[in-house]
This record gives C-alpha cells, sequence and structure tokens, in this order.
C-alpha cells in the first residue's frame, strides 16, 4: 500500500481516495465526475477505484476525463481522506489506519463490529449520518431520507399484490373499495415522504409523530386522506393491527432506533399485511425486523412480510449518488482544502459528525450504543 503521508487533522489533505463499495446490493458511488472535477480545480488529488461508479452508470473514462486517476482498491484507501457510501465491511477493516480521515454513513449504533475496528485502528471518523445544523436537521442524512422515505411507499405499494405475498390490496383502492390503510411511524423526512406518496396513491395514511410543532408544521403541504396524530403507545396499539402497510420511521442521531412496535402487535396485523422498516440501519423500529437485502428483501414473520434493507437507496443508484454528493461535496471540499481543525471552525456542524478520533468516540449518542464513555469532539481533535 502506498505511503498515506502525515496525519491530516491540522493542515490539507492531499489526496482523496474513492472506493468501491462492496456491501452487499450497493451501487452507489461516492462522488460523481462533476465533484472530482470541483477538487481536481482546487489541487487536489482525487483517485476513483476502478469500476467504482459502473453501478450508478459511471464510467472509469468519466470520471478520467474530470481528472481523477483510476487506481486499484489498496491506492484509493491509501489516499488522506476515503470518502464511501455505506459503513467499511469486514474485509476493507485492514484498511483502517490511525492517519486516516474517513467520511461515510457509519449508523454504528446498529453495527458495533465497525466501531470497534474503528477504535481499534485509531481512525478519524466522520459520520454523514449525524452531521446536524443547529435548528437539529440532518443535512447529509435528508437526501437519502427523502429517497428511502419514497421507495417506502413504491416498496409497499408493491408487496400488497397478492403475486408479491400480499393480501391482494390496491393501495388506493378503486371506486366502492376502501384504499389500503398505511400506518407511518414518525413525521421526519422519511416518514413526511413516506406518508406524501402514499397519500398521493389515494391511500387512507395515519402519520403519527411525538412532536405536535412538527405536525402542525406539515398541516399546510397536507394532501389526500392524511391524517397526523400525536403519537403514543396507546394509539400505536389501536392503528397497527389494522394497517396494511406500516412504515417504521423513527430516528435517534446516533443512538438506536427505539422499538415502538412488539412483537404482540405484529401478531395482531392480518396474515399478508407489510412491514416496510427504514430504521432498520440504526437498528429497527419493529420488533420483529431483521435486516435484509435488496436481492433477497423480504422476511414473513407471523404472516406478516416484512422488508427492512439497510441501503434502500441503492435500489437507485443514479438518483442517489447525484443527491448525495450534491449534499457531501462542499464538506469534502472544506475537510480536504483546510484540514479537518479548521474544517469544524467553518463548518462547526461537522462537530457533531465526528463519531471517532485516535481510539475515542466522540458522539454521545454513538458512545451509548457502543456502551463506552464520549469524549469532547474538540478534546479529541487536539
Amino acid at each position: 500500500m502506498p505511503a498515506p503521508g502525515p496525519a491530516p487533522l491540522a493542515s490539507p489533505m492531499a489526496s482523496i481516495g474513492v472506493p468501491t463499495e462492496i456491501k452487499r446490493d450497493e451501487q452507489r458511488v461516492a462522488l460523481t465526475p462533476d465533484g472530482v472535477h470541483e477538487l481536481v480545480s482546487q489541487g487536489m488529488e482525487v483517485r476513483v477505484q476502478e469500476g467504482a461508479g459502473l453501478g450508478a452508470g459511471i464510467s472509469d473514462d468519466d470520471y478520467r476525463a474530470s481528472g481523477a486517476r483510476i487506481v486499484s482498491c489498496e491506492e484509493a484507501w491509501a489516499a488522506h481522506l476515503v470518502v464511501k457510501v455505506k459503513e467499511p465491511q469486514p474485509q476493507e477493516f485492514g484498511f483502517l489506519r490511525s492517519d486516516l480521515v474517513l467520511f461515510t454513513y457509519l449508523h454504528l449504533a446498529a453495527y458495533p463490529e465497525v466501531g470497534r475496528a474503528l477504535l481499534e485502528a485509531g481512525t478519524t471518523a466522520v459520520a454523514y449520518e449525524t452531521v446536524q445544523l443547529e435548528d437539529g436537521s440532518l443535512p447529509l442524512l435528508a437526501p437519502m431520507s427523502e429517497v428511502a422515505g419514497r421507495l417506502a411507499a413504491q416498496v409497499g405499494a408493491h408487496l400488497l399484490e397478492k403475486p408479491h405475498g400480499g393480501r391482494g390490496v390496491l393501495i388506493g383502492g378503486c371506486t366502492g373499495v376502501r384504499p389500503a390503510r398505511v400506518v407511518v411511524l414518525g413525521a421526519g423526512t422519511v416518514g413526511w415522504n413516506a406518508a406524501r406518496i402514499a397519500a398521493a396513491m389515494d391511500a387512507e395514511v395515519f402519520l403519527l409523530d411525538r412532536s405536535p410543532h412538527r405536525l402542525r408544521g406539515l398541516e399546510a403541504a397536507r394532501r389526500g386522506r392524511m391524517t397526523g396524530l400525536v403519537s403514543s403507545r396507546s394509539l400505536i396499539e389501536r392503528l397497527v393491527p389494522g394497517a396494511d402497510l406500516l412504515i417504521g420511521a423513527v430516528l435517534l442521531p446516533g443512538g438506536r432506533a427505539p422499538t415502538l412496535v412488539g412483537e404482540d402487535l405484529v401478531q395482531r396485523m392480518r396474515p399478508g399485511s407489510v412491514i416496510v422498516d427504514v430504521a432498520i440501519d440504526q437498528g429497527g423500529c419493529i420488533a420483529t425486523s431483521r435486516e435484509t437485502t435488496h436481492t433477497d428483501p423480504v422476511v414473513t414473520i407471523h404472516g406478516v412480510q416484512h422488508y427492512a434493507v439497510g441501503n434502500m437507496p441503492g435500489a437507485v443508484p443514479f438518483t442517489s449518488t447525484e443527491a448525495l454528493v450534491s449534499v457531501t461535496l462542499p464538506y469534502i471540499l472544506v475537510m480536504a482544502g483546510r484540514g479537518l481543525l479548521e474544517a469544524v471552525t467553518d463548518r462547526p456542524e461537522l462537530l457533531s459528525g465526528l463519531n471517532t478520533v485516535d481510539g475515542a468516540v466522540c458522539h454521545p449518542g454513538v458512545a451509548k450504543a457502543l456502551g463506552v464513555a464520549p469524549r469532547h469532539p474538540m478534546a479529541c481533535l487536539r
């Protein structure tokens, strides 16, 4: 492996690596040719692993034309800053090192073995999903949440069809026949998009959230047969058994998703009903959910179909790649161009993105999920 050079925390990062994603069925890539061109024009070297963009419809020649070097897997990982889409897989743990800055989706609450590998290697890992603005929004999670929410309604409608194991219910019903009842848990970006698409298909939608303020904010944009309700345990217990489609869309930034629906409620759902647990990449919010893949996406438990693919936006890699890079590129530019210490001054929300530095966990939610004591991110960087 080529020598990576000095630790990049306090200095600009001369090289940026883009490895090919190897998680099962993952076709996205962390940089587009336009993104490469922007970085190269700023004097940075971009190393793209051979074939990294093929799943998203981007050829090696497209990257070359934008100024990237097409390299081996080892050379891509040897860069100062490595940008990815998904968390490192066990086969990639050997590439982790103490002078590496890794920028990707991590979801360490759901993948503690990845957290342990990062800590053992001393890698500085910045997670897209925990970069948080002052208003509480998650700018690097939002586009993939939007895609996942829209897919959740689309997938659910498909699985309700009889040939695909469902009850044989048309999500929008038809004249004289009631539509499917869709219950969405969580009115964040995922939940709102899922509810909006389901309502647009003429389903009867109940959107639950613990925040009356959030529901009021969405009221003006409400369409179709959609009802926003303040969530409670008793309300969930009343609505879930009658749901044709249940969509789990809750999130605790950096932490494990709470279990909102127990196995007893799943048992009370009608055979052929469908659960789409979008929260599975944070451990899932349905007790019976187990992570699945795009190749084998559905398991049936208690007669209910469970779809819990951990990288749902990977089903539409062209759209997802473009959407992801549109929000990550400004952060890549500032981290690579100024070094991480100056980057967190320019973009203070990056501090919440820091998950691990030099063998320490810097995010309180991640630390709680991993069962370790957190350190303040600035203390980690100094």
